[in-house]
Formats: C-alpha cells, structure tokens, sequence
C-alpha cells in the first residue's frame, strides 16, 4: 500500500511519490529563536517528527533540513528592549528549542541553517529576481518582490488575485501581515535607526534580509531547486509559503515544492492560545506541573496532524494512564515464563494494520488503536493459553520497531525510587509479617498520599509512580 498525504498545494490526497527512488528531501519552517517555543509551535514539529519517522520506517532516505531564523522584525524588537545582542538572544534560545526537542524525543534535522550565516545566498537570489523582472528597489533602498511578475501567486491559499494591490501603497514591509492582504513584499530591508547594529553591508545596500527570502534561500542550498515535501503549521501558509513560491519559481521556472503537509492549530482547554487569556504554555511550564515528557508527546501526535488538537491537562493525565498501560504489559512480558503461544500470526496482523493506518495520511489514532488491541488480546492470551519465549520476544521486538515510528512504546520501565519511599515500603513488610494490618494499611494511604502505587506480586511487594497529576 502506498503511502499517501494530504497535499494543500491540490487541497486532496495524493500518492507520496519522491523525485528520486527511495529518497525524501524535507523542509520544515523552524523557529524565530527569540523565545521559548509554546506547546503550540511544538505540537507542529511533534507531528512532523511522526511523518519523517514514518518515512524512514517505510525504508526511505531522509534528508531533512529545518531553518533557525535568527535575523527578523520580533527579534530585532526584542534586542532593541531588552539590550541583548542579536548573536546573544538567538544562541540561547536556539538552544533551548534543541533542548525541548531532546525532551520530547523529536529527532533532530540533517541540518540546521541559521538565516544569519547565509545572507550572502539570500543577496544573491535577490539579485537574480531583480535582473529578471519580479523585483525592484524602493525610494528607500529596500526591495520588494513584485506579485504581478508572478501570475500563478495564490495557488496555494487559493488567495483571490483580484484583491491585489500595486503601486507604493501595495507594499507591505512588515515580514507578518494579515491573510487579505496579498501586496508586494520586502525581500531586502534598507536599514534604518529601529535596526540599530543590525544589519549587513552587501551588494543591494547596508541592511538586512526580509523574512520570507531566508526559508527560499536555504532550502534550496541544502535540498535543490525542487525537493519533495515542505512542512509548517496551517499559519504559515499564507503569507510565508505562498511568498516562498513565488520568488522561489519566479527565480527558476521550476516547480519549487512536490508534496505541501501543513498541521492545524493546537489549542487549549478548546480556546485558542493567546496571552490575555493565559493559556499560552512552554514545556518547561508543563513539566514543572510533574508531567512526564513521554505523556506530552503523547498528547501532541495523538490526534491527526490536520485536526485542531485540543491540550488539556486531563488529556496529559489519559496519556500517562494509556503510557501505564505499555510500562505493565512490558514488565508483564517480563515476568512470563513457561510455554506457549508465539504470537507469530499476531505479531504480523499488528504490524500490517499499524502500517496501513500510518500510510493513510498518517492516521496516528488508528495506529495507536492497532496496538492496543494487540496488547489487549495478547494479555488474552496469556491469561488463557499462556506465552512461550518467541511470543516474548516478538512482542518485544514488534514495540521496539513501532516505537521507531510513535516514540511511545518504549518507556522506562524503571524509575528511581526516593529512599524514603523504600523505606516505607519496608515498614509495611515488618508490618504484615507482625500483622498489624492496621499500621500496614496506613502506610498504603501514605504512599499513595506521595503519589506512589503498591502493588504486591508473587515476587513480593512492587512500588510504581502513580498515574494521576494533580495540577496546582
């Protein structure tokens, strides 16, 4: 079965076809590294790590590339309140974006260019819109890239060409604009006293590269004039990824884009994120709420990429109940002994049906749902005809491999247990062994009181973090 992705270029899904045999170049829009990114922004990339992942578990060769904007109108502003350098403010928070990657096991890109380490690029492809008719200089000495030069602008957002405006007053020198207002836009930004030290001496004049210019720039350096699939949030379709068209195919002739995969809004407690409501959230404030990364994730890439996904606390609490149920049935599968069945028919009907639901534009809950009937009937199973050792190890083995694709299925199975809690733990015993039920039962109480759970196996008493947050 084919795999097959909504493309928004064609607004319906196609068959994921690559220009070269077995292998994917992929752009994704990174961040403007002036901030912490919010749960929002990492919702995006959460979903894009599952379809690159996804990608290469179907046995092709990623190359992926996601820019760091590091040069922009937020960050210019942010360094011109704050005093901070520009190298300064985007290094920290560059890496802090890398950090919240690692944290939430998305895999880091192939490569990582920063805006500022290729203006010399970006001068160069202004240079060339410029000498074939789609740019010009203003009175001021910025460039703007100019719509008309590009009949085919809009195809994208299905933006109506119409609406257009020409002329001095159908410029827009702002890198952010609202969705109706398609004008000529800046590629290249004369300085002026706002920048400050910000800016470059370069062949069109001492400034600083528009916004848009960078993503065209890069991506073409890294992945060629045409490349296989661009990835950003539903934002960024227009104005960005319509403006990267244009100057991008204006400049070529070439078809700048093969396959266009854009995730929707992620909101919050189902209202959108804005500051004047207060529910704008980094991971950093998440997990300082007792929050497993694991269960985050989780929330993020659980629902379809282009449905709006609506983060709630108590969504993070299911996700860490649906995380327990992995974490017990691999400490399950661990205790097993003895003989029985080995799943080989199970095992293989899982892994075809996961494939087949990630396939279909990258249905991760009905992926999701394939492995949980897998667990389901395989306690089953245990419970009624028991596991023999190939059962163990192709449940085992079918986790790790559809943990390539999720980065779910393989949680820690082990955690570190406080001493006091142990300590605890050992009282109980004493206590039961001189049947003081009584003193026995209290100490339950206080454990779960310290958010910890007693179980008692035949291996003797086992003490797990429990499930439920508690959120202040």
């Amino acid at each position: 079965m084919p795999i097959r992705l909504y493309n928004t270029l064609t607004r319906g899904p196609e068959e994921f076809q690559t220009l070269e045999p077995g292998k994917v170049r992929m752009y994704t829009c990174g961040p403007t590294v002036y901030n912490f990114a919010h749960i929002g922004n990492l919702r995006a990339f959460a979903s894009q790590d599952v379809l690159k992942r996804h990608l290469k578990w179907r046995g092709y060769d990623v190359r992926h590339v996601m820019n760091l904007t590091d040069v922009e109108d937020k960050i210019i502003k942010t360094c011109r309140t704050t005093g901070e350098s520009l190298a300064s403010l985007t290094g920290r928070f560059a890496r802090h974006f890398l950090e919240d990657l690692d944290t939430l096991q998305i895999q880091r890109p192939d490569v990582m260019p920063r805006a500022t380490e290729h203006i010399d690029e970006m001068v160069a492809f202004i240079q060339d819109l410029m000498a074939k008719g789609h740019a010009y200089r203003a009175d001021d000495g910025s460039v703007y890239f100019k719509l008309t030069s590009f009949p085919d602008y809009g195809k994208l957002s299905h933006f109506d060409m119409d609406q257009l405006q020409t002329g001095a007053s159908g410029r827009v020198e702002v890198d952010e604009y609202a969705q109706e207002d398609a004008r000529d836009f800046a590629l290249w930004k004369a300085w002026d006293e706002d920048d400050g030290d910000i800016f470059w001496e370069t062949a069109l004049g001492k400034g600083r590269p528009g916004w848009h210019i960078e993503c065209s720039a890069m991506s073409m350096k890294y992945l060629g004039e045409t490349f296989d699939l661009h990835l950003g949030g539903v934002d960024l379709i227009f104005p960005h990824h319509e403006n990267e068209i244009a100057q991008s195919e204006a400049n070529t002739g070439k078809t700048f884009v093969k396959h266009w995969v854009h995730s929707a809004h992620l909101l919050v407690d189902g209202r959108k994120m804005s500051k004047s409501l207060g529910n704008i959230y980094t991971l950093r404030e998440v997990l300082e709420k007792g929050y497993d990364p694991l269960a985050v994730r989780w929330v993020l890439i659980a629902t379809h990429y282009r449905q709006p996904n609506n983060f709630t606390f108590e969504a993070v609490d299911a996700a860490a109940q649906s995380l327990g149920r992995i974490r017990d049935f691999r400490l399950r599968l661990r205790e097993v002994t003895g003989e029985g069945s080995s799943l080989e028919a199970e095992t293989a009907e899982c892994r075809r049906l996961f494939g087949e639901a990630m396939d279909d534009d990258i249905n991760i809950s009905g992926a999701l749902g394939v492995v949980f009937n897998f667990i389901r009937d395989t306690n089953r199973i245990i419970d009624e005809r028991g596991l023999g050792a190939e059962g163990v190890r192709k449940a085992e083995a079918l986790l790790d491999d559809l943990d390539r694709v999720t980065g779910l299925f393989n949680p820690s199975l082990e955690e570190a247990v406080p001493q006091g809690i142990l300590d605890l733990v050992l009282e109980r015993q004493q206590a039961r062994r001189s049947k003081d039920f009584k003193r026995a039962d209290e100490i339950r109480d206080e454990l779960a009181a310290e958010g910890w759970v007693l179980e008692d196996t035949p291996d003797g008493p086992r003490v797990k973090r429990s499930l439920e947050r508690r959120v202040s």
